[in-house]
């Protein structure tokens, strides 16, 4: 047994959810009264609904305890790049969104939900505030996402200021524990999507598929606009120069790796080396190549923001100017949480689900479709993360030294 699994995991996960997709199909053409075979992909939602909530609130708590105090000025810059990047990659996609808009294969219960939600009404800012304050324990056990966020924030910034080096490294030792678990139900995703693929394919016929590369589609491009115009523009702006040499030098030195890798914290000695050719400093790159690891997170903003939106659209709500605009920042806020492994960013889809009112069942299916689709996506999400901690550290390097 322990043999067999080493196999499984030494496996390409690309090649592993691929044929799990197949396989479902080839089942669902031969087989589609197979009821049985829909249970695994029933599984893999209900597991991804129980483990979201505790996941958002250990990594936003981990970030806010873990961000280093007296950070610099350069390392401020790099911060801020990182954010700003991520609000801009969130609007680019919501406005491609509303342009072109996207609907999922749901299940047919999730789909006779009603046209409207409390969320979306003209008071969203009070609903959201009354949901706040709900008990943290109850707000994890309810996935009530808001509660969660604000709950999580609160505490970080309470004990950042004294908390002891013991319980700072605790909760970076749970940090890794919850993404050990994460990463176990990731390794079973293949199975799962042979579920929902089979559920999918048995029920909508192959034009399923329609969709989902529609989905691939708007996404991917949505990372290449951030790639090759948002960032680039970005460092235009502050170096007064040609972006795009040091652009395509970290794409194709850091990007291309992480393609393969599909992990931010698997590229991590990747961009250090790379820092290093460049000859930046050091103290700067050694602090802002691991933070941007997890903070830098501007492709999973994108994919974030579009399957939420995506989800708004199947289910027939309207998502007015201002709450799409605060979709961006929560997209912003759950991206920030992502954990640097691949899929990481999926299980923060819910925190921006529950901005628009859509129910934790039917936003645990949307981070399944996001599972089918990371064969391709995760790949180009994780090249534009990584590339660009490396872009936005030189950014600043080069900025500071032409003043």
């Amino acid at each position: 047994m322990k043999t067999l699994i080493t196999r499984w995991t030494a496996t390409s996960l690309v090649l592993r959810i691929f044929s799990g997709a197949l396989l479902g199909i080839i089942l669902a053409l031969l087989f589609p009264q197979a009821v049985g075979i829909s249970m695994l992909g029933a599984f893999f939602v209900g597991a991804l609904k129980s483990i979201a909530p505790l996941l958002v609130l250990i990594l936003v708590l981990d970030s806010l305890l873990n961000t280093p105090h007296g950070i610099g000025a350069k390392l401020r810059l790099i911060v801020f790049m990182y954010i700003i990047s991520m609000v801009l990659a969130a609007a680019f996609a919501a406005a491609v969104s509303f342009l072109f808009p996207l609907e999922l294969p749901l299940s047919a219960s999730a789909l006779a939900l009603p046209a409207s939600s409390d969320n979306l009404s003209p008071h969203l800012f009070s609903q959201l505030l009354s949901g706040l304050t709900e008990n943290p324990l109850a707000a994890v056990a309810n996935a009530n996402y808001i509660s969660i966020l604000f709950w999580s924030i609160i505490f970080g910034l309470a004990l950042k200021n004294f908390a002891s080096p013991t319980t700072k490294q605790f909760l970076k030792d749970l940090t890794h524990g919850i993404s050990k678990v994460v990463s176990w139900l990731i390794e079973f995703a293949p199975f799962g999507i042979l579920g929902l693929v089979f559920e999918a394919v048995s029920t909508n016929g192959l034009s399923v598929f329609e969709q989902y590369g529609r989905l691939v589609a708007t996404i991917v491009g949505c990372m290449l606009a951030v790639a090759l115009f948002i960032i680039p523009l970005m460092v235009a702006l502050l170096l007064r120069r040609n972006p795009y040499p040091l652009v395509f030098r970290c794409l194709k030195e850091s990007g291309i790796t992480a393609f393969f890798t599909r992990s931010s914290a698997a590229n991590i000695p990747v961009n250090m080396a790379l820092c290093q050719r460049l000859k930046l400093d050091e103290n700067i790159y050694a602090v802002s190549i691991p933070l941007g690891a997890t903070l830098n997170m501007n492709a999973s903003a994108v994919t974030i923001t579009v399957l939420a939106l995506a989800a708004a659209h199947s289910l027939g709500l309207e998502v007015g100017f201002g709450t799409a605009f605060v979709l961006c920042l929560f997209s912003t806020i759950s991206a920030c949480g992502a954990s640097g492994v691949a899929g990481g960013s999926l299980l923060l889809i819910p925190l921006a689900c529950s901005l628009l009112g859509i129910p934790e069942n039917i936003s645990a299916q949307v981070v399944a479709i996001g599972f089918i689709t990371s064969i391709v996506q995760d790949s180009f999400e994780t090249t534009v993360n990584s590339a660009s901690d490396v872009i936005f550290t030189a950014t600043a390097d080069y900025y500071y030294q032409q003043r």
